[in-house]
């Protein structure tokens, strides 16, 4: 499997490879660059020598914030995402047993479902789990019933709207162009 989002070969197998990974990713990606939130996993994993949700919910809090603020930091805040990165893996550990993946496969969820307890995570808002639930069924095969229909335009195929749909240099420029349109279009808006 090929992941496009942090735009380093390392880092993107990490994504590929381990589900929290994938979704400490997607809690970072906000106020910064795409590239800068998907590699934020990978230094994490750099400096603790892995990345599992019991180690990192484990941690000394000041210890990870330290760790987070690292230059390169994980995040343009990276003292608050430290704290949400932790509370995240505390849900995981607590939840799933610490396999972020049974946040979609326990229990059998349909894609309704599933976006309710992605909107139950921090920092994860309706249009962050609808990304999130999208880039599931689009490239890592996480398909339940109705997840189209709950990830809304994020889900349709053949959009290049999101997260969910870089899977190549020309995807990802393709998404760069929508989301430029997007900000200039709410700026006239105003």
């Amino acid at each position: 499997m090929k992941v496009w989002l942090a735009q380093d070969p390392e880092a993107d197998k990490l994504l590929a490879e381990n589900p929290f990974a994938l979704l400490v990713g997607m809690l970072l990606d906000q106020q910064v660059p795409m590239e800068t939130a998907f590699a934020g996993p990978q230094k994490i994993a750099d400096r603790m020598g892995g990345f599992d949700a019991a180690e990192i919910a484990d941690y000394d809090p000041e210890k990870f914030a330290a760790l987070c603020s690292e230059r390169p930091a994980i995040h343009r805040f990276p003292g608050s995402m430290a704290k949400r990165v932790q509370a995240l893996a505390q849900i995981v550990v607590d939840r799933y047993d610490g396999d972020a993946a049974g946040l979609w496969r326990s229990g059998d969820p349909d894609g309704h479902e599933l976006l309710r307890r992605l909107k139950g995570l921090p920092g994860f808002g309706e249009q962050k789990a609808q990304i999130f639930l999208a880039l599931l069924g689009k490239q890592y095969g996480v398909t339940p019933p109705r997840w189209r229909e709950a990830a809304g335009d994020f889900g349709r195929p053949g959009t290049h709207i999101s997260v969910a749909d870089i899977v190549d240099a020309r995807s990802l420029g393709q998404v760069r162009s929508h989301k430029k349109q997007m900000k200039a279009a709410a700026k006239a808006a105003k």
